[in-house]
């Protein structure tokens, strides 16, 4: 029994031994954590810093490394684009050699490249926004084209066909005056009074081309050996034989072939001299050219003025100086053959009698004549008088008494 309360005792001993080294051995162990957690600021604390303050906003050095990362992000997707396409021609064949011109919206600077053989063209490094592709290239016409170039695009422009270029030919016509004039002149050889009388020396075209002299002097003739002229000769001579005009003449065929004579001789010499002779020597017009516009004043001063003022070859407007001539000069052959006792009188007796008869056919003309007269005012031209003919300067009129005599 001794011997068994002594293993008992040893036992207990033992057991509160060991409870005591292992409390101990807690006791160490427990303390050792403690100075591990106060050196390293334990799990628990730096989890929940950490989950609070890194929830709710990271670390400056964590945010300032992502906006250093959108800032690049936001430049790689800002930078330049490419602009890319393919020029054709009409018939679809690709165009080599073709000048493209790339010009941005700022027009502040422009680029060119040409074609391959291809037909392609290429812009690398171009700034986002509008732009326009200019394509020309020799015997084409120009083409634009207009794009948008987003952000780093690489824009593909649709095929850029040329068209041939317009072709702009000036043709100018020109016409030989001498040719108009003579189909002018034609024309005024139509131009009868009542149909039957000649009015050849009247032009109803304000812009007439000026005649030659070749014209001039067919006018005259056609004046003068026109059989209405001829037969007015005989008529004045039979009258003047009635009245025993000049009776230094005598009477009978022989009386009356000299009064026609006289009379014809005066009617072609005063309508080649007026008519031709002194307008090819000055350069003169020797037609009347119809105004038809204006005040009833304007228009009998222009008429009665045409005796002393015409219109010369160049077209300006000058002293008739062939008609003063013409008629002084006529007057003076006249009075060769016609009998006279004081012919220097007689001369300038004429030359202003000539001078009214001119002056006032012109008023015939202007006023009556036209209406009568049939045959060349019909091709009248289009062009007004007003646009060729100054209100004032008056124009000339070969004597009606030339052509009619």
């Amino acid at each position: 029994m001794s011997g068994r309360k002594e293993i008992l005792v040893g036992a207990q001993q033992f057991s509160k031994a060991n409870t005591l080294l292992g409390l101990g051995f807690a006791l160490v162990l427990l303390i050792c954590c403690a100075m591990a957690s106060a050196q390293t600021g334990g799990p628990t604390e730096r989890g929940l810093l950490a989950g609070d303050t890194s929830a709710a906003s990271p670390s400056p050095s964590a945010s300032d490394g992502s906006e250093q990362k959108t800032q690049d992000q936001a430049t790689q997707a800002a930078g330049p684009g490419t602009v890319l396409g393919t020029v054709l021609d009409q018939s679809g064949a690709v165009s080599v050699s073709t000048v493209v011109r790339l010009t941005p919206e700022d027009k502040s600077a422009y680029r060119e490249v040409t074609s391959g053989n291809n037909g392609q063209f290429a812009f690398s490094n171009v700034p986002p926004g509008h732009f326009q592709l200019s394509v020309s290239s020799t015997g084409f016409g120009n083409e634009i084209y207009s794009g948008d170039l987003a952000s780093g695009q690489t824009f593909l422009v649709p095929p850029i066909v040329l068209s041939v270029a317009t072709v702009v030919t000036e043709v100018k016509v020109t016409v030989d005056p001498v040719e108009v004039a003579t189909e002018e002149v034609k024309e005024q050889e139509h131009q009868r009074v009542l149909g039957f009388i000649p009015n050849f020396y009247v032009s109803y075209r304000p812009d007439a081309a000026p005649l030659t002299t070749k014209l001039k002097y067919q006018l005259a003739w056609k004046s003068s050996t026109d059989v209405v002229t001829i037969g007015g000769v005989a008529f004045l001579a039979g009258l003047q034989q009635a009245g025993d005009e000049y009776s230094e003449f005598g009477q009978g065929a022989q009386g009356y072939a000299k009064r026609f004579g006289a009379a014809y001789g005066d009617a072609f010499a005063s309508t080649f001299l007026s008519g031709a002779v002194f307008p090819s020597l000055f350069k003169q017009d020797p037609r009347y050219f119809y105004r038809g516009t204006g005040s009833t004043k304007k228009r009998i001063l222009y008429a009665i003025s045409n005796s002393v003022w015409c219109k010369g070859d160049n077209g300006s407007w000058q002293v008739n100086y062939s008609n003063v001539a013409g008629v002084v000069s006529g007057a003076a052959l006249v009075s060769t053959y016609y009998p006279s006792k004081n012919q220097g009188t007689n001369i300038l007796q004429n030359s202003l009698i000539r001078m009214g008869e001119s002056s006032l056919a012109g008023v015939v003309q202007e006023f009556v004549l036209r209406k009568l007269t049939k045959g060349g005012h019909r091709k009248e031209s289009s062009v007004t008088s007003e646009q060729t003919v100054s209100p004032d300067p008056p124009g000339l009129f070969k004597r009606s008494s030339d052509e009619t005599k």
